[in-house]
């Protein structure tokens, strides 16, 4: 039976958390709609909980996180250390928006915060052809971000990309590490409810925030990219 251990980097509000879930319990949905069969451990270094022994880990998930990847928050570099060790030894890991910046600037890459502004509701990405993990030309996902992977790790080929993010999608060296800046594990509600605290924030004009919570009455993919994950991590090294 296959086991996933979710490394929860943030934490939803109580009020969306009982909405929406935690981010951890999006996954855990995401992933056992592709197969039921997989079992979770969920390590919250964001709520102060040790990161565990790598020795044993089946594959790894690193969600996302309002933090930034540059912020001077004492479990960075630990985490960062953890990714290239996991990396080394070729446990299978995903990250995902954070999860994506921290593998990333982890592995070599640069992350910084985007002149473009934020990136909220549907967002269209091309799809590299022959990547060998996701199908298709295009992809449309919610996203919710401001910070992006600038410059990716030397050894790492982008497979997802768009204007507003070019290295929206990553898959590293050895075949065992993938990480992506879209969030295939929102649901619509969530990723509106994301648009809403960005705008009451003050962080987004409203001509962005209405574009975007316009966007997302169009479909979203997230199925496709939650199979192809879910593939990812449980497949044989």
């Amino acid at each position: 039976m296959p086991r996933v251990t979710i490394i929860e980097t943030g934490l939803v509000s109580p009020k969306n958390r009982e909405l929406h879930g935690s981010y951890p319990q999006m996954f855990e949905q995401m992933i056992g709609a592709a197969d039921a069969s997989i079992t979770f451990d969920t390590v919250s270094i964001a709520a102060g909980e040790p990161l565990p022994d790598i020795e044993g880990l089946e594959a790894i998930l690193i969600t996302g996180s309002a933090a930034g990847v540059y912020d001077p928050l004492d479990w960075i570099a630990p985490l960062e250390d953890f990714v290239c060790t996991a990396h080394d030894k070729q446990v299978p890991m995903v990250g995902v928006c954070f999860g994506h910046q921290l593998i990333a600037q982890a592995l070599g890459g640069t992350v910084r915060k985007s002149e473009k502004g934020w990136g909220i509701g549907r967002h269209i990405y091309d799809v590299t052809p022959h990547n060998g993990l996701i199908d298709g030309m295009r992809v449309a996902l919610a996203a919710s971000h401001q910070d992006q992977v600038i410059t990716p790790p030397a050894r790492a080929s982008t497979i997802l990309s768009s204007d507003f993010t070019p290295h929206a999608g990553l898959l590293y060296a050895g075949g065992t590490t993938l990480s992506v800046q879209p969030h295939p594990e929102f649901s619509v509600g969530f990723a509106l409810a994301c648009c809403e605290m960005v705008h009451t924030k003050g962080h987004a004009p409203d001509s962005l925030v209405a574009a975007a919570k316009a966007s997302l009455t169009e479909p979203l993919d997230s199925e496709r990219l939650g199979g192809a994950i879910t593939r990812f991590l449980t497949r044989s090294r």
